[in-house]
């Protein structure tokens, strides 16, 4: 269990922050009143297996990232920065994504501080949309960037193809880290395939309490390949935030410096072993900031990861 460091907050000081903030994790969610207190603990870190370099535990996922939110886009990532969130995953498929990131962060001299991940459009995409090395130039030009930080193969589409120019680009100096990219339980046995005949430094793959399949396999043989893990789909398609709506935080969440549901849930995300970083999606400044506050304090261990999933399996 991650110590709190200097910090000292009672478990009675939590419990109150919680009572405010109550199961304010759902899409309307206000800012927490719980903010100061947990943006005051220690920022929790993971190593990238592969270079041991550390990243911020809770990331930023950006499908919902359009043109009509700009405004709201560049003042999440700002605040990201202020926060020392670093993680930043976007991909070609994401319509207006990639450009307004760019755009914003640029606006906002933070590029250097951030850690952006894209993915890379395999050639089942349609005929208006640019392929390999097309997708990942236009790619870095939206971003407005000349390399990028990780880039992963969307879906596993194409990877026989995509990997090979990743890992040129890689020694080229244009990607810092390649990977691959699943969002279905579907593909879960192809990407273990993957993981075990490709050199990669990253996947992604869905996983969440209530979605624990990855655990099973994938998960443990990140371990065993020393590969670096982003977990998305934390809240699911936001079904588990609107589940949680309808019950009680446990006061033992205190424990674990856990003050709402979202930070319940992507604290026991974060804390399995193999999971590198969880990039929950928001177009919300007071949601990223909740969210960022799972990204402090103390992390549950074997034995409270397990006492979480009891309480979530116990229907109210």
């Amino acid at each position: 269990m991650t110590k709190r460091g200097n910090f000292n907050v009672s478990r009675r000081e939590f419990l109150e922050a919680g009572v405010v903030a109550g199961i304010s994790t759902l899409l309307t969610r206000p800012v927490p009143a719980a903010e100061p207190t947990a943006l005051s603990l220690p920022l929790i870190t993971k190593p990238i297996p592969s270079s041991g370099e550390r990243i911020a535990t809770i990331g930023l996922g950006t499908d919902s990232f359009r043109e009509g939110v700009r405004d709201e886009i560049r003042a999440e990532l700002k605040r990201m920065s202020e926060l020392s969130g670093t993680v930043i995953d976007t991909a070609a498929a994401y319509g207006d994504s990639e450009a307004l990131i760019g755009q914003a962060l640029e606006s906002l001299g933070a590029r250097e501080r951030m850690f952006i991940a894209t993915k890379l459009v395999g050639s089942a995409s349609s005929a208006s949309t640019p392929t390999g090395a097309a997708s990942f130039e236009r790619s870095l030009e939206r971003l407005k960037t000349p390399r990028v930080d990780l880039l992963q193969v969307h879906n596993l589409n194409s990877v026989a193809v995509l990997v090979p120019l990743m890992q040129e680009w890689k020694k080229a100096g244009k990607i810092r880290y390649l990977g691959v990219t699943t969002s279905r339980v579907s593909q879960h046995a192809e990407i273990i395939d993957v993981m075990r005949n490709y050199p990669l430094d990253f996947i992604q793959v869905d996983y969440s309490i209530a979605n624990r399949d990855a655990a099973e396999a994938i998960l443990p043989l990140a371990l065993e390949r020393k590969l670096a893990v982003l977990a998305n789909l934390p809240f699911g398609h936001s079904s588990l935030l609107r589940e949680a709506a309808e019950r009680e935080l446990p006061g033992w969440a205190a424990d674990i410096d856990v003050a709402t549901w979202g930070q319940y849930l992507l604290k026991y995300v974060v804390s399995h072993p193999a999971v590198t970083c969880a990039i929950p999606g928001s177009t919300n400044v007071s949601h990223l900031v909740d969210n960022q506050g799972a990204g402090r304090g103390r992390l549950p261990d074997a034995a409270m990861r397990r006492k979480m999933e009891e309480y979530w399996d116990r229907k109210p």
